[in-house]
């Protein structure tokens, strides 16, 4: 796996042939879970996947998911959520950089490219929505973080549209 700037990992992504180009996996990385989402064909909408579990213990068989995901959804990278806004050593922070260590560590995701992108407060909107719901606690942590992934990946999915959209016209 390899870190790129955010805009360059899109313009990399427009740049290529239409038929290698690839949809995107957003990350809300937690302390035991790891809410999941994907782009849309044309890289402009994000949808909710699943949440999966996570253990020091089973990293190698998170990447063979994520192995799986790469050819059956076409994925070219990883937007990963990561807490901007606060200070750089912040567990939160740490454990981000943790998991994409480990990732990289198990060598199944060669030639993949992540970036990271501002969390802020996904997880605080989706649960502010949810809370009227008043949906079991199991139920509503699994929609929330799927959801929070999705704030992730359509906040930068937005950002970078938007960037290549002005781009065209000046």
């Amino acid at each position: 796996m390899r870190y790129v700037k955010p805009l360059n990992l899109f313009q990399d992504l427009v740049k290529a042939n239409t038929l290698e180009r690839g949809r995107l996996l957003g990350l809300d990385v937690g302390d035991k879970y790891v809410g999941v989402a994907v782009s849309g064909l044309h890289n402009k909408i994000a949808s909710p996947l699943s949440v999966l579990l996570r253990k020091k213990s089973n990293i190698g068989l998170m990447a063979a998911d994520f192995q799986s995901l790469i050819s059956e959804l076409s994925l070219v990278g990883f937007i990963v959520g990561y807490p901007f806004d606060r200070q750089k050593g912040t567990p939160d922070a740490v454990q981000v950089k943790l998991f994409i260590d480990d990732l990289s560590k198990t060598r199944k995701l060669e030639g993949l490219k992540y970036t990271y992108w501002d969390e802020g407060f996904t997880s605080k909107n989706v649960e502010l929505l949810l809370k009227p719901l008043n949906l079991p606690p199991v139920q509503s942590k699994t929609i929330m973080d799927k959801f929070a992934a999705v704030g992730i990946l359509q906040g930068y999915l937005d950002y970078v549209n938007r960037e290549l959209k002005s781009d065209v016209t000046q």
